[in-house]
């Protein structure tokens, strides 16, 4: 199946041969320099039966880049985790590295 399926405004199956689906061009937001982002780092344990996560939000940019940030946090914390969203999920309490990680990387870091 194809991955625009969803983005086709309700129109399921057009037996006119030339039809093409209007699909929703949504424009992605272009990646803005670290220097400029304001990321806050939080703990967080609603709906997650009581394990501790570290959530870091306020990304301003791609997916592709989001999930690069995600990627090197967490090998450079040695834990999973995940990004979607704008928001990147590291499992565990790593608040106050993930905040000097950042802080290398020229990123403004709030840690709650």
């Amino acid at each position: 199946m194809s991955k625009n399926k969803n983005k086709r405004k309700g129109i399921v199956y057009s037996t006119n041969p030339d039809y093409d689906y209007d699909y929703d061009d949504q424009e992605e937001v272009e990646t803005l320099p670290a220097e400029k982002q304001k990321l806050r780092v939080a703990l967080d344990k609603k709906m997650r039966r009581g394990k501790q996560v570290s959530l870091i939000t306020g990304f301003i940019g791609t997916e592709d880049d989001l999930k690069d940030l995600a990627k090197t946090l967490k090998s450079k914390c040695g834990v999973g985790g995940s990004a979607k969203d704008g928001e990147i999920i590291i499992q565990g309490d790593h608040r106050k590295k993930i905040g000097e990680i950042l802080t290398k990387l020229n990123y403004k870091v709030k840690v709650l």
